[in-house]
């Protein structure tokens, strides 16, 4: 739900922006690579240091490169498999790197290992939501149900990380990443049944 409203609000926000590197000849691809660097670096130099802010500033930023990315290609008709493909590849190197920034930080400086255990927890199921999506895709098949899906997963763990920046306590983030780890697991369930349903109805003799 998150992704269909947010997206087509963002997509009328950013769209000069996409016109914009489209003129100066900027290919998609650049924009989706260097998007991923920024998310990267974000979580991977910001987040161990401590700095849960302006960390997540630093990735919210850089996160919506996919959406004008995707505006770009769209403009230049250079939409396919290959794009596809490279984004959804990237999103998943970006979201590691959000998590593991946290285990990093909450494992060393941060001193919670509850937190960094939570978090480490959700970067695993988080993998296994996404990659049961993909095989099933893969199979012919769809499974695009679930209560955690990528967009929900990423604001809520930013929303929070960023605020405990700020000075919330950690608790919220605790709570937080249990109820997405939780979510995550009854996605992967929810996709799992999905496919075997479809498997199901695929294997029965066709009604003579």
């Amino acid at each position: 739900m998150l992704n269909k409203y947010a997206r087509a609000l963002f997509a009328a926000i950013f769209t000069p922006v996409a016109a914009l590197l489209v003129r100066l000849k900027v290919s998609p691809d650049a924009v989706t690579i260097v998007g991923t660097l920024g998310v990267a670096a974000g979580a991977l130099i910001g987040y161990p240091r401590g700095e849960l802010f302006w960390g997540t500033v630093v990735i919210t930023v850089f996160v919506f490169s996919d959406i004008v990315d995707g505006l770009m290609a769209r403009m230049i008709e250079r939409t396919g498999p290959w794009g596809a493909f490279l984004d959804s590849t990237l999103d998943r190197v970006g979201d590691g790197a959000v998590f593991a920034g946290i285990v990093i930080w909450f494992y060393t400086g941060g001193h919670n290992s509850f937190i960094a255990a939570m978090a480490l927890t959700c970067l695993v199921l988080g993998s296994v939501v996404s990659y049961a999506k993909a095989r099933a895709e893969g199979l012919g098949m769809t499974a695009n149900v679930g209560i955690a899906e990528r967009s929900e997963r990423l604001v809520v763990v930013l929303v929070a990380t960023g605020l405990v920046g700020l000075g919330v306590p950690e608790a919220v983030l605790a709570v937080v990443l249990v109820l997405l780890a939780i979510a995550s697991l009854i996605t992967i369930f929810q996709r799992v049944g999905t496919v075997r349903r479809q498997a199901q109805r695929g294997s029965q003799p066709a009604a003579k």
